[in-house]
């Protein structure tokens, strides 16, 4: 039995992640300028795509739970300001490198929770293809998160 109570959270959680979609995207674009590391370029573009995806994933959502407002996100307004505070404050191309994967991981954190959160009220509340794609979106942000880890293993051990 679909739990019809969940409908308002799952769609202002949905509202939420549209604008964390939108704020990631700009973010994207400055951080991808500021890489140096080929591997990390190439991971920021891949995960450029794939965000892509989830916004796509997030519309379909939204249009599934009939609609939601427009909704402020300042969580991801957050990230977004420390990954230019971090990336700001290095010394060097080595530390601006590890210092877009640490505000980058704070991020697909973020995503991971989101997701696995909307996937379990979608569930619950019957929708069942938002369930299906916040799924499929949080294990691509896990899938993610442990290639950003190994990737920081990879500079400090070649640096």
């Amino acid at each position: 039995m679909a739990d019809h109570q969940l409908l308002p959270l799952v769609k202002q959680g949905l509202a939420a992640m549209k604008t964390g979609s939108k704020i990631a995207a700009k973010a994207t674009a400055d951080i991808e300028d500021d890489a140096t590391h080929e591997q990390l370029k190439a991971a920021l573009k891949q995960g450029n795509e794939t965000s892509k995806q989830w916004t796509a994933r997030i519309d379909r959502a939204i249009e599934e739970a009939g609609g939601a407002d427009e909704l402020d996100n300042p969580v991801q307004e957050a990230h977004y300001e420390v990954s230019k505070r971090i990336r700001g404050k290095a010394k060097s191309d080595y530390t601006r490198d590890l210092g877009i994967i640490t505000a980058g991981q704070l991020a697909l954190h973020y995503w991971i929770a989101s997701f696995g959160t909307m996937h379990a009220y979608a569930k619950r509340a019957g929708l069942s293809q938002t369930a299906q794609d916040m799924e499929t979106c949080v294990n691509e942000a896990k899938q993610a998160d442990e290639q950003h880890t190994q990737l920081a293993i990879h500079i400090m051990e070649t640096a």
